[in-house]
């Protein structure tokens, strides 16, 4: 006989959890009870909301399920930002809720949700459990679920009275992964399409790639001199160096590649959706029938003719397709190779940052000691706003799982997701870059941080504004400033205040040796980059964006 609580663990162990981040509540003591003689690592954080992030970075980086626990009503409310980010991004995440007890259940009781109802249309599952028994079978599920055809976030909730009850249930066994592999058919046609193509051109993106995919599709893509993007925050699916990358298929995206995809005759898009953000709206494919012909791999049948009419679907996760299709011969010289040549060098100049720019401190020069000093396997995280421009566009990712950041646009990311990052990675460099704005909305996590001596630094660009509101407002409604106007506190101090390194940064020059003492500290940094409001962007000012509307 044993409790719902001690069942959730050991159906966690036996699927191969060796973490959980958390905030604790009493509506789930019977599991926290049960994880204190577990190999399972508990890690508490400070808002449910940072911890579900936590899970998500955990399971970005993995590929295998972040978990996470909260407490009903606020607690729970509060994680849904982080489960509305692992739906839109398509990470595995399972999401375990103390609930009310059972006799308590349609009454509005204390904290009371409607979990079903309320998580419905931004996570992948919704289950609760009411008989303890059946504990194994529902977690062996959620993580099938989780982790099969496109990820997503699982949500469970547990009554508080079906956790303490005593029962016996078989013991859990690990979920089985689900593969979708690519046909011999799908693979001779692919095959046809790229010898006749002439302007070809591969994208990559969504979730469900290794380390081993990567080094397939990079195969790929020198048998065949195909030029190849990566999808919005991606870009850790292609060494920005190599010879064949175009550059990222996002935001700002660079007007020589937006041209070479409207203009391609064959797009290979490779495990993403290519959604609003890294369609430039749906114009680089137009929706339902692209110009160019297209070739949709994904994992999940549903994605395929979802938003885009293709070609050629192939139901296939990108990692089972990758390696099928690297073993095919590519054309031995190919008519495009020189077109690829052409998006590298595109690429190279797009990338160079801008060393000059108003204010005291220039965010360029700033970039530029960053790729000098940052290793290559060098994990950034990063939430949203203007400042995150300056990581997508400059700094050159060179390996898988070394970028986390969500292509849902929620700001607060960057700090928790750093916390993760350096959690799973001890031994590898975690720098967390956030907008003022971006850092307090989950900036408490750096306690988190402190407390389990995780070592990050958080770059937080403090320009005092809503920046990317404070641009669309100027060009929009120009000079009727509303709402956009931030007074911060010293971001330095605080870091201190928690036990951090901290440092404040007024010129360019200052940043380099700031930069070096927080290294040096070992302890959890923040370096504040006192950012002029009018840097916008890397290449436009308020003042700019306000006269051109």
């Amino acid at each position: 006989m044993k409790t719902g609580g001690q069942l959730i663990v050991e159906a966690l162990e036996a699927n191969g959890t060796d973490r959980i981040f958390c905030v604790p509540g009493e509506s789930y003591l019977a599991v926290l009870d049960a994880l204190h003689d577990s190999p399972i690592r508990t890690i508490v954080c400070r808002q449910e909301g940072g911890a579900a992030m936590m899970a998500d970075c955990q399971g970005r980086l993995t590929g295998k399920p972040g978990i996470c626990f909260v407490t009903r009503g606020p607690g729970a409310t509060n994680a849904s930002a982080g489960i509305h980010i692992a739906m839109q991004d398509s990470v595995p995440l399972i999401l375990f809720i103390g609930q009310v007890a059972s006799h308590a259940k349609e009454r509005e009781a204390f904290q009371e949700v409607d979990y079903k109802r309320f998580f419905g249309d931004i996570a992948k599952w919704v289950v609760e459990i009411d008989d303890a028994s059946r504990i194994p079978e529902f977690v062996t599920r959620a993580f099938a679920v989780a982790t099969s055809g496109r990820p997503g976030p699982v949500v469970i909730s547990l009554p508080e009275d079906m956790l303490t009850s005593e029962v016996e249930a078989p013991p859990a066994l690990a979920h089985t992964p689900v593969e979708t592999s690519p046909g011999e058919a799908e693979l001779d046609r692919l095959e046809a399409l790229l010898n006749a193509a002439k302007r070809p051109i591969a994208i990559l993106g969504g979730t469900r790639w290794d380390i081993q995919a990567v080094q397939d599709v990079t195969r790929i893509a020198e048998a065949w001199s195909l030029p190849v993007g990566c999808s919005f925050r991606r870009q850790m699916l292609f060494d920005h160096l190599h010879p064949n990358y175009a550059g990222d298929v996002g935001i700002g995206i660079n007007p020589k590649l937006a041209a070479a995809i409207k203009q391609a005759d064959l797009v290979l898009l490779i495990g993403g959706r290519m959604g609003e953000m890294p369609s430039s709206d749906y114009t680089l494919l137009k929706s339902p029938y692209p110009d160019q012909m297209l070739v949709h791999v994904h994992a999940d049948a549903g994605e395929l003719g979802r938003v885009y009419r293709p070609t050629l679907a192939i139901n296939a996760s990108p990692t089972a397709f990758v390696r099928a299709f690297a073993r095919r011969k590519g054309s031995a010289a190919p008519g495009w190779a020189a077109e690829t040549a052409k998006l590298h060098a595109a690429y190279l100049e797009w990338s160079t940052p801008p060393q000059t720019g108003p204010g005291a401190v220039q965010m360029g020069p700033i970039m530029t000691y960053l790729e000098k000093a940052l290793p290559e396997d060098a994990i950034l995280t990063n939430g949203a706003g203007n400042y995150a421009t300056w990581v997508h566009r400059f700094h050159r990712f060179r390996r898988f799982a070394t970028q986390a950041a969500p292509t849902s646009g929620s700001m607060g990311y960057g700090t928790p997701a750093a916390v993760a990052a350096k959690a799973l990675y001890p031994d590898r460099e975690v720098i967390a870059f956030a907008g003022d704005g971006c850092f307090l909305m989950n900036g408490q996590e750096f306690a988190t941080a402190v407390q389990y001596d995780l070592p990050i630094i958080v770059v937080v660009v403090n320009n005092g504004i809503y920046g990317t509101i404070r641009m669309h407002q100027e060009r929009e409604y120009p000079s009727r400033v509303v709402a956009t106007d931030l007074k911060n506190p010293d971001f330095a101090a605080l870091a201190r205040a928690y036990g951090g390194h901290g440092e404040t940064v007024e010129k360019t020059e200052d940043f380099a040796p700031a930069f070096e003492r927080a290294r040096a500290s070992g302890k959890p940094a923040i370096v504040e980059i006192r950012l002029d409001p009018e840097a916008i962007t890397p290449t436009r000012t308020l003042t700019q964006i306000r006269d051109k509307s």
